[in-house]
Order: C-alpha cells, then structure tokens, then sequence
C-alpha cells in the first residue's frame, strides 16, 4: 500500500471508531453531542492517531488493540483546537477549512465541548486492552502527563504569556517541545506501549515523536507565512497579526527550513533500533517534511 491510501485508511478506521465511541448528536443533552461531532469531525489529517498505529505495528502489534489510545488522543488535540480558537486564547475564526466550534455554537458552548471531548478521551482510552508490561494505568498516567500543566496547557500557558514579545529560540523550543512535541511523541508512546513494546523500542519512538513534533511546528510557523487561508483552512499569517514568535520571526524563513530538515533527520535516526518495521514511520516523517498545508 502507498503512503497516500495508507494514510487514508489509516484515517478512516480511526474515524469509524470514534463514531463508535463518541455519544451520537441526537443523545441529550444533544447540543453539547453536536457540538462534539462537530469538532471531532471537521476534516484533519489524524496525524496523531495515524502515527500511534503506526508506532503499534512498527512494534508488531496490532492496529486493532491500539485504535483506543489513537482515537483517545485525537480526542484530546480536538478538545486542544477547540480551546484555543476561543476570543480568550487566539481568537480564530476559522479550523480546519470551516468555522470554528465557538461561532457556530456560541464561546460557553464551545468551552463545554473541549471539557467533554478532554473527559471522553479517558474513557475510551480505558478501553484499551492490557499487555504484560502495560495496563490501564500506565495508559491513563500517560494521557494525563501530556494533558497537564507541564506539558499541553503549560504549552499554552508559555505561548499566550509570549505574545507581544521577543522571545529567543531556548524559548521557542520550550513552547514547542510542551504543546507540540508532547502529544505527538504521547501518540507514538501508547501505539508502542499496545504492542508490549520493549524499553528500547519505547525510547526510540519516544526519541522520534519528541524529533518529528519539533519539525512539525516548524513546518507549520513556516505555513503560516507562505501559504494562503484556503489552503491552510485556517486563518493564515495569524501569527504575525498577534506578535506571536515563530521560527521564521526569529531565525529567518530559509534557517527554518534546515531546521525543519535537521530535526526530521534526528527523528529518522533514533528509528534505527526497529530496523525494517520503521520504513513506513520513514515515509511518514519525509511526508511530513514536504507537506504544503
């Protein structure tokens, strides 16, 4: 299978669990549900949860037994979108190509909707089956470290507090490491940890989440000023409009695209201990690289 169909059925049986697992728009209160679906179901590449099934069998297991924890932390990044499109955070108008949670369904609404979709991601991650050196704890302990201060909301936290002001790259890095990195190398972490992963194969997928993350966000501030609004389908070149540090503002548009290449190559290198099971987590990474929105 080519990269392009696997990432396409890949999606899609991520996109079918989570219509299994998520209550349906009509259940009451069936506000708070549509407003969920309507989040969870704007479109998206799934990168997250594609990755954590990705990680599973680059380990030898089973998509099957890792479907959980990938719809779980797609979940969480969806509730993560939601919350940071509200007036009080970036105040963007538009995700994924469409309006945002909080135009459609007013800002307590769409507070409500990420408190929900955040508690939903625990509960299917329950539902993930046990191996012998993991079990429900490990799994949920996992979540909610990258959730929490120190990683996802401290992200967050430490990019709203450098708006309006001129950040270095140690600072940079920091902000992208927590609200970035954190839930892509989350994402490679539980898809390993389904497939009973050994602590060499965990280290070097924790390695390679922590490298691709990095060159993610890079990628992604370069976007921001050399593609348009429709192609992003989100509102382009926001991050200038609020003073916001990015790669490009602080080592120039070219230093970021080496940078970007450096830290892609860094995650292929720390996929060396899997040999051959890595080839497609490769192609994923160089995909990523070349990406245009």
């Amino acid at each position: 299978m080519n990269l392009k169909s696997y990432l396409a059925a890949r999606a899609a049986k991520v996109d079918a669990a989570m219509d299994q697992f998520l209550p349906k728009a009509k259940e009451r209160p069936a506000t708070i549900h549509e407003a969920m679906r309507y989040a969870v179901f704007a479109g998206g590449k799934r990168l997250r949860p594609v990755l954590c099934l990705a990680a599973a069998e680059a380990c030898g297991g089973k998509i099957s037994k890792a479907l959980a924890p990938a719809c779980a932390v797609e979940l969480m990044h969806t509730y993560s979108l939601v919350h940071d499109d509200l007036p009080a955070m970036d105040d963007d108008d538009l995700r994924r190509g469409r309006p945002t949670c909080h135009k459609v369904y007013g800002e307590g609404m769409a507070v409500l909707c990420g408190d929900a979709l955040l508690t939903e991601a625990f509960i299917v991650l329950t539902k993930t089956p046990a191996t012998k050196r993991y079990g429900a704890r490990e799994y949920v302990a996992e979540l909610a470290r990258c959730g929490g201060s120190k990683q996802l909301i401290g992200g967050q936290v430490m990019d709203l507090e450098g708006e309006s002001k001129k950040l270095g790259k140690r600072e940079l890095v920091r902000i992208h490491e927590a609200k970035t990195a954190a839930l892509l190398t989350t994402s490679m972490r539980l898809g390993a940890m389904t497939a009973n992963a050994s602590p060499t194969q965990l280290a070097a997928l924790t390695s390679f989440g922590y490298h691709l993350g990095l060159a993610f966000q890079v990628i992604d501030d370069i976007l921001d000023v050399t593609q348009s609004t429709e192609v992003l389908g989100k509102t382009a070149g926001k991050d200038q409009a609020v003073e916001k540090t990015t790669y490009p503002s602080v080592i120039g548009l070219n230093a970021s695209r080496k940078e970007a290449a450096k830290l892609t190559k860094a995650a292929m290198v720390a996929l060396k201990p899997l040999g051959k099971k890595a080839a497609r987590l490769e192609e994923i990474a160089t995909h990523m690289l070349e990406r245009e929105y």
